[in-house]
C-alpha cells in the first residue's frame, strides 16, 4: 500500500518473536480499526520461506492473533530502506540493522526501550527449543511492550500522513 506507516520487527530467525510481535500489533490495529500501517518482520539470520514456530502460531492465539501462513524472510538493506520504524528484539538485532543501514539510526529501535534511541538495553529472551509456556510469557512480554508503545507508534503514523497531506 503505497504511503502506508512501515513497521518491522526484527529478531534472529524471523520464527519465534517477531511474527509474534507482527501478530499482535496486526491484532491491535485490526480491532481499533486503525489501517495505513504495514507490519512485517525478518531476520538477521533468517532463511527465507520457514512458517513460524508451532509454539509461536499457538502463543499468538493467547490473542487471537493468526500468524499460521507467516514465512521468513532475512533481514536486508532493501527492506530496511522502504521501512519507517524497525523494532529488534535484541541489541544484535539493532546493531545489524545499522551495520547493513548506518544511516537507520533514527528509524531502528530496541523494542523494550522505544522510544528512546540506541541498541543498548534490554531485549527480549528468545524462547526457541523452549516449551509452550516459555513462548507464552515471550508473547505476553512483547505484548505488553506494543501496548506500552502504541501511542508513541501512533503519533508516527500520524507525522508521516500528516506531513505526505502537507507535501502533497
Amino acid at each position: 500500500m503505497t504511503g502506508s506507516f512501515k513497521i518491522m520487527f526484527v529478531c534472529f530467525g524471523n520464527t519465534c518473536r517477531s511474527p509474534m510481535a507482527e501478530g499482535a500489533l496486526r491484532k491491535i490495529l485490526e480491532n481499533r480499526k486503525i489501517s495505513g500501517v504495514d507490519v512485517y518482520s525478518s531476520g538477521t539470520s533468517g532463511g527465507i520461506d520457514f512458517e513460524a514456530t508451532p509454539y509461536a502460531v499457538e502463543a499468538a492465539k493467547i490473542w487471537e492473533a493468526d500468524i499460521s501462513s507467516h514465512r521468513s524472510q532475512p533481514l536486508s538493506a532493501e527492506i530496511i530502506d522502504r521501512t519507517d520504524l524497525i523494532l529488534a528484539m535484541e541489541r544484535s538485532h539493532c546493531q545489524e540493522v545499522l551495520r547493513l543501514c548506518p544511516d537507520t539510526e533514527n528509524r531502528v529501535f530496541l523494542l523494550k526501550k522505544f522510544p528512546v534511541s540506541g541498541c543498548s538495553g534490554e531485549g527480549v529472551d528468545d524462547p526457541i527449543g523452549g516449551s509452550l509456556d516459555m513462548y507464552n510469557q515471550t508473547f505476553l512480554e512483547i505484548g505488553e511492550e506494543i501496548g506500552r508503545i502504541l501511542p508513541e507508534i501512533l503519533n508516527k503514523v500520524d507525522e508521516k500522513k500528516n506531513s505526505q497531506e502537507n507535501n502533497g
